[in-house]
């Protein structure tokens, strides 16, 4: 245990900071409400907080579209707000990962203000540039991903510039030395002050082949939406995502990425103890001799319908061996982006129980867990009804293309955009059963609608004094992980993999057998004696009374149970 890197024993929590806790009262988060919410956090058994982007911007990606990265968001706060919040996490033990975003800028950034201006001006080339083609044509058939072409013509120059995101999201132009040079120093601003270090997002869009190929696609993106939005069985799905991966052919994923990861790399390792994390599932950016980055996530584990027994050792089966010798696992469920855990891995009839198993998942499988605010009370999507209240622009263009491209009606229309839009996942964090969840005072408007649950014991003040609740079964989990060495570091061995029913495995590690069985159905499981596993006392279980029982020699499993046993 000495020997690993804090980031292999932490649990990570991401907050969303314009959503966590309001204490200026303007209905938007702060971070001065997350150091209120310290102690809380400290009490739970996080190791580690993930904190979305608190840059200033304009908000044309919530936040994802940085006009400053070295200031601080004025309704989030100050700099000397940050240093504060930083360093009372420091004194609890808390880790600090900043969102970092490497691809673009916003353009509003004073660099992209600069290379608009002219076409001679020295910040030109810091962003991509090109003429259009005759007849007012872009400078090639590129997409952006959220939609439309991926050219924006700009008047003063008569000159359009490249972004793979939104057009408010203009490209950096990486291989230009002075734009890497002063993103690595952007970087160093943090890392002076102490941050421990950076989740990358969008990495592997930071290339794009210099040649501008046009593509070739097989469909319009009008016809490729339609095809995603009635896609139904597996192999639709496939072929879908076949033909999305070829409408962006050049833009991503070009291999000079990985010797940028590299760079960086080194930039951190001036610094002692930071970790790069990547918003990525690609096992090549942990490098080949552990030079890229220390985390990847493994999104494969999280994209099914259902968490079942079969998903999960076919995920570990294929991601565990193929990880270099010296990488580090890393798991998550949820994150700003997905639906939430609680509904989009329930049954819609066993949720509460559900989301115990799915904890207990993540904290017992071999790497780093990532959690997401709000996951610990059970806070589900909350899907918005009011246009007018959408707050990710994903979802007004997903309205407007359901509408044009598929003739949806406007009901229609809106409930799809409310499902497919990220603002459902965003809403405040519920602390209390008081006006505004706790959030904000009462009398405010908070920047997203509160999710009505708060009112049904979703709420952080009911749940903390319940021993039975949904975080009462949080605190007791992540303090148990940190008693259990095995359950930190050990390897990973399935076991019984012919049951559909439940998933069972050993941890194994020098010093401690951890035997994990979760029964991932609503019947009772009966588990005879497992050769060469010799139980010696139950050390967690989700059953009552299941802690009385020492050394048992059957397992009798109640409906959806957490089974946690030292063995030898």
């Amino acid at each position: 245990m000495d020997s690993l890197k804090w980031w292999q024993k932490a649990v990570f929590y991401q907050i969303y900071p314009r959503s966590y806790a309001d204490a200026n009262g303007d209905g938007i988060g702060d971070l001065p409400g997350i150091i209120s919410r310290l102690d809380y956090l400290q009490d739970l058994g996080i190791d580690a907080i993930w904190l979305s982007p608190h840059f200033p911007s304009p908000l044309c990606d919530c936040g994802y579209d940085v006009a400053d990265y070295r200031g601080v968001a004025p309704e989030y706060g100050t700099l000397k707000d940050f240093e504060r919040f930083l360093n009372e996490a420091h004194k609890r033990d808390i880790r600090l990962v900043l969102d970092l975003v490497l691809n673009h800028t916003s353009d509003q950034h004073p660099w992209f203000i600069e290379s608009r201006s002219s076409k001679d001006n020295p910040r030109r080339d810091w962003y991509i540039w090109r003429k259009g083609q005759p007849g007012g044509l872009p400078p090639n058939n590129w997409y952006a991903s959220f939609g439309g072409p991926a050219w924006e013509y700009d008047a003063t120059t008569d000159e359009y510039y490249y972004h793979f995101f939104f057009k408010g999201q203009p490209d950096l132009n990486w291989r230009n030395p002075l734009v890497k040079q002063a993103m690595f120093d952007e970087a160093r601003f943090w890392l002076d002050m102490g941050v421990d270090g950076f989740r990358l997002d969008a990495i592997g869009t930071i290339f794009e082949d210099p040649c501008l190929p046009n593509h070739v696609p097989e469909i319009s993106q009008k016809e490729y939406y339609r095809m995603a939005r009635t896609a139904k069985s597996l192999e639709e799905w496939q072929e879908t995502s076949r033909i999305g991966e070829a409408m962006f052919v050049g833009q991503h994923d070009l291999p000079e990425v990985h010797d940028l990861m590299r760079e960086f790399r080194q930039v951190v390792d001036e610094y002692s103890e930071r970790v790069l994390i990547g918003e990525t599932d690609e096992i090549a950016f942990y490098g080949k001799n552990n030079d890229e980055l220390h985390l990847n996530f493994n999104f494969p584990l999280m994209r099914t319908p259902l968490i079942t027994p079969a998903w999960v050792r076919v995920n570990q089966k294929e991601r565990l061996p193929a990880l270099p010798a010296s990488a580090w696992p890393c798991n998550t469920l949820g994150n700003h982006d997905s639906p939430r855990v609680y509904n989009r891995f329930g049954d819609g009839s066993h949720n509460p129980a559900m989301a115990r198993l799915n904890l207990a998942l993540l904290l017992t499988l071999k790497g780093t867990p990532f959690l997401y605010n709000g996951e610990e009370i059970g806070m589900d999507d909350f899907l918005i009804d009011d246009l007018s209240l959408f707050r990710d622009p994903l979802s007004p263009m997903v309205y407007n293309l359901e509408t044009e491209w598929m003739g949806s009606d406007a009901t229609a229309a809106l409930r799809y955009a409310a499902e497919n839009g990220r603002d459902k996942c965003r809403t405040p964090m519920a602390w209390a059963n008081a006006a505004n969840a706790g959030f904000c005072p009462a009398g405010v408007t908070p920047w997203l609608p509160v999710n009505p649950d708060y009112a049904h014991s979703t709420n952080v003040a009911e749940q903390i004094s319940d021993p039975d609740s949904l975080l009462s079964f949080y605190k007791k989990m992540l303090h148990m992980r940190k008693a259990n060495p095995a359950l930190i570091w050990g390897e990973y061995q399935p076991l019984l993999e012919e049951s559909t029913d439940f998933l069972a495995f050993l941890r194994i590690a020098p010093q401690q057998k951890c035997l994990v069985i979760l029964n991932m159905s609503d019947k009772p499981q009966s588990i005879q004696p497992i050769p060469g596993v010799n139980l010696t006392k139950v050390i967690f279980s989700s059953h009552p009374n299941r802690l009385e029982e020492n050394k048992p020699a059957s397992i009798q499993l109640a409906p959806f149970e957490v089974f946690i046993a030292e063995a030898l």
